[in-house]
């Protein structure tokens, strides 16, 4: 018996697809076909497949072509799945001519033409063109235009910058790309469909709730807002206009972040009994002439992120967070460092902040089993271990981080416009907390001043 195996990712499965497997299935008289996983997708950079692999593995099984059907889950299983499976021909299409020739010392390879003028990626953008806008600080401007390359049916419908103008390198990519720079937020708000924003947070609910109110779907760097009461407001006027609000808070959609967390909720460290956060940087404390206006605080800077991993891991229902903060003299609620520490019933949490101030920034989640370290910069996680008593226990987990993971959110959102259903990545009760916190220590509320 001839035995032959292809691999896929099978998005959306075509007449395209259904074609090569028939061509496959023919060069032999078994055909194993190999789905690859969400996670080994992302990491090969195509991160914005539609599909779940369950769906897509039924899809392939419906065909009725497969006579087996295996996951592809890493790099280099294709040489153990030949030796495994006594695989006699590696077939894939034509476009990968070359690619796969390292595997003639294990079987035979057979280059296939694909059918021409079909392809997933072009479904992808027939079926969904989001246009999104984005609005606010020129630097997170820059980076999102950027990224936005790498995500298929997004089309950036135009600029728009709060304060600052927009710069000369970022004019250029417009014009390259047929990026309209608007002449106000209004403006960006009727040329689009969705809108990024990202103005200072002082300003965050005022436009939120202008998108909102003329159907556009949202997506807001953290936090949404400074307020408890208008975050609730916020998420109450999405659903009346039954559109999407979501949360920019790039560290949540990364694949390494919910590992860490799956591991930690299965009792890989055994019970949580602290967790210890710290996320700093030497940002410039001076805005335009000189001043602190429209610069970002340490605790709206660093907040959400830094407090994320606090109440996904132990939760929302703290005993008590008190807060012990650095002021910028003559500034009002402008920190340039502070520490908030969290209390629970059976742990505790210390979440450190700083602009203008540098310290390791590093993720320690402490068990009674062993702990979870996260190296710094610990929210741009590609990387984490589990350390034991014993170290030779211990365990290394590794995953692609493409850019800064921007791009990963931004797949995310387009996905929730596209089915109607906001994401979990960012849980309501999380972002409603944020906003309290937020809200309490812009009032001063279990606030201590350190000294200068």
């Amino acid at each position: 018996m001839k035995k032959v195996i292809t691999y896929g990712t099978y998005d959306l499965l075509h007449y395209g697809h259904i074609r090569l497997l028939e061509r496959a299935k023919a060069l032999g008289d078994y055909l194993i076909v190999g789905v690859t996983s969400d996670d080994f997708d992302r990491t090969r950079g195509k991160i914005n497949v539609q599909q779940s692999l369950t769906e897509r593995v039924q899809a392939v099984r419906e065909t009725g072509i497969a006579d087996e059907i295996i996951i592809e889950e890493y790099e280099g299983q294709k040489i153990d799945d030949i030796e495994k499976y006594g695989i006699d021909i590696f077939t894939v299409g034509s476009d990968w001519v070359g690619k796969f020739d390292y595997l003639k010392d294990y079987c035979e390879v057979v280059y296939l033409e694909r059918t021409e003028g079909v392809s997933s990626s072009e479904i992808r953008e027939k079926e969904r063109k989001l246009r999104l806008g984005i609005y606010g600080n020129v630097d997170f401007i820059r980076k999102y235009l950027r990224e936005s390359v790498y995500v298929n049916g997004l089309e950036i419908s135009g600029l728009c910058a709060d304060e600052d103008e927009i710069a000369d390198d970022i004019r250029k990519d417009a014009v390259e790309r047929n990026v309209e720079i608007c002449s106000g937020y209004t403006d960006l708000l009727e040329k689009s469909d969705a809108v990024y924003i990202v103005s200072h947070p002082t300003k965050h609910y005022e436009n939120v709730k202008m998108a909102l109110e003329k159907g556009k779907h949202v997506l807001c760097e953290a936090p949404v807002t400074l307020s408890y009461a208008e975050h609730k407001e916020l998420m109450s006027l999405a659903e009346e206009k039954k559109v999407i609000l979501m949360e920019a808070l790039k560290t949540a959609y990364s694949i390494a972040y919910s590992r860490l967390l799956l591991l930690i909720k299965t009792g890989a460290i055994g019970d949580v009994i602290s967790v210890d956060v710290t996320c700093t940087s030497l940002s410039a404390l001076t805005g335009k002439n000189g001043s602190l206006a429209g610069v970002w605080n340490s605790m709206t800077a660093w907040g959400p992120t830094g407090i994320l991993p606090v109440l996904d891991i132990l939760g929302s229902d703290y005993d008590s967070v008190d807060i012990v903060s650095r002021f910028v003299r003559d500034e009002e609620c402008f920190d340039t460092f502070s520490r908030l520490s969290f209390r629970y019933p059976k742990a505790v949490a210390t979440v450190k902040l700083g602009k203008g101030v540098k310290s390791e920034g590093d993720l320690v989640v402490t068990g009674t089993k062993g702990y979870l370290y996260v190296p710094s910069p610990w929210w741009k996680t590609d990387y984490f271990e589990i350390r034991y008593e014993n170290p030779s226990n211990n365990k290394r987990y590794f995953y692609q981080l493409d850019g800064e993971g921007i791009r990963y959110e931004m797949v995310v959102f387009t996905k929730a416009v596209e089915s109607g259903r906001r994401p979990s990545y960012v849980k309501d009760s999380v972002a409603l907390k944020i906003a309290e916190i937020m809200e309490d220590f812009h009032n001063g509320k279990n606030v201590t001043e350190l000294e200068n």
